[in-house]
């Protein structure tokens, strides 16, 4: 077995291997991987025979957590300990620890990590849902009791009023405080103009109204058959009521009313709140996700 680094020349099969990684979850593309001249971006690769069957790299995990370097490996496991060996001689300074993310039914990666001496440290969720099947019927009597209330629903335009979009900022930000998160469920912050950009790109969001402002919100990434759910918050003085489930509800709604047969959605299963949200919508969990920690020595 021979460990060199990436060349721009691997970039199809690494493509593949990743993909193949992750059990097709997600589909890597060749022009998703080339040379850095980044000492901080690190990809190796392990040949057998000619031919290259394992890659690994480090990069810096998230800006959330800047004193991390994420490490990922694919391909032939047999690899895994060359790969990380080679990557540990060539560890950019500025680090102080290393974390991996795996679900918990790959077990190449999860034995590897528990193997070279990492810490399961924190443990995220995933679930899914069938549109297709999804009705809001049980959820009505909430939402007429809430509307009675002074709450109402409805999905945010995009020619919004300014006030709006500042009122859904304050929700977002509210969220990223209050929010139980770890590493890998820890988002980058947007600033209020970064966040419209968002959802006028690639998302739908949808709103709780108080007597006319908003006070809950849920955002529904777009994509080509399924939607994901991002950030439902809301203002912790009209928290308790039911308000997240029947805004979530109506959003699922919209989702499925637009053709979108699938529902997806994750966090880290120390949000309790959200878990039972979804668990009364009817979405069935999937494998955990799994990061592992090591503390790097100094």
């Amino acid at each position: 077995m021979n460990v060199r680094p990436f060349l721009n020349s691997d970039a199809p099969i690494a493509a593949h291997l990743t993909t193949e990684s992750v059990r097709g979850q997600w589909v890597y593309l060749p022009e998703q991987f080339g040379e850095s001249r980044d000492p901080r971006r690190i990809r190796l690769v392990a040949e057998r025979a000619g031919g290259v069957i394992a890659t690994a790299s480090f990069q810096p995990f998230a800006p959330g957590s800047p004193d991390a370097l994420r490490l990922d490996f694919a391909g032939d496991a047999a690899a895994f300990t060359p790969l990380y060996l080679a990557l540990l001689v060539r560890l950019p300074t500025g680090f102080s620890r290393l974390l991996g993310v795996t679900r918990e039914d790959w077990p190449e990666v999860m034995h590897f990590f528990h193997a070279a001496g990492f810490r399961n440290a924190w443990q995220s969720w995933g679930a899914h849902l069938d549109l297709t099947a999804f009705g809001a019927a049980p959820f009505q009597p909430l939402e007429e009791k809430l509307f009675l209330q002074g709450y109402e629903g409805e999905r945010l335009r995009e020619d919004a009023p300014e006030s709006d979009w500042e009122a859904l900022h304050a929700l977002y930000r509210i969220g990223l405080k209050d929010a139980p998160r770890n590493p890998t469920t820890t988002p980058d912050p947007l600033t209020r103009d970064g966040l419209r950009e968002v959802i006028l790109r690639e998302e739908a969001a949808f709103v709780i109204r108080f007597r006319g402002e908003p006070i809950a919100s849920t955002r529904l990434t777009l994509r080509t058959a399924a939607v994901e759910s991002e950030q439902t918050v809301s203002h912790p003085m009209h928290r308790k009521k039911g308000v997240a489930t029947v805004l979530k509800a109506a959003a699922l709604t919209w989702a499925r009313d637009q053709g979108y047969g699938r529902a997806e959605t994750g966090g880290t299963v120390l949000n309790l709140p959200m878990l039972r949200v979804n668990s009364r919508l009817g979405y069935r969990p999937e494998p955990m996700w799994i990061t592992w920690e090591r503390e790097l020595q100094r």
